[in-house]
């Protein structure tokens, strides 16, 4: 696209005064840089994410307030993990990391274990063992 061609859409960028670098060609057809505030598509995209993450973070909040889930459901969530992420971050199998998600399995963790969760989670073990779904 052409440099004056960069939409300047209104979007979460607009909002926060920030912009996102392009590349767009000049009147000389050279490739070149040009800010854009955003595009339209781009945000609708970006907002229906973080609406879906947002949604997956109250069902799992949810999930550990019925003690269908442990904490770290939740937390993953939060932080927009996958267990394959989780895993990597904690060291562990995925079917670990699995295990895990059952409450009764969670109370049974050492502090040990927990730990390599609250350091992934940026939490302290004690805020990990005692979240309250409320």
């Amino acid at each position: 696209m052409k440099k004056n061609e960069v939409p300047q859409d209104e979007g979460n960028l607009s909002k926060s005064n920030m912009k996102e670098l392009m590349y767009a060609t000049d009147e000389n057809g050279e490739y070149t840089t040009a800010l854009s505030t955003g595009w339209e598509p781009k945000t609708i995209a970006l907002s229906n994410s973080i609406d879906d993450i947002n949604e997956r973070v109250a069902e799992a909040k949810s999930q550990v307030k019925n003690g269908e889930v442990s904490p770290i459901v939740y937390f993953m969530e939060l932080h927009k993990m996958d267990v394959g992420i989780l895993a990597s971050y904690v060291e562990m199998w995925k079917w670990r990391v699995k295990k895990h998600f059952k409450p009764k399995v969670f109370k049974g963790l050492s502090d040990t274990v927990l730990s390599r969760y609250a350091k992934a989670f940026n939490i302290s073990v004690s805020e990990l063992k005692n979240f309250k779904a409320d």
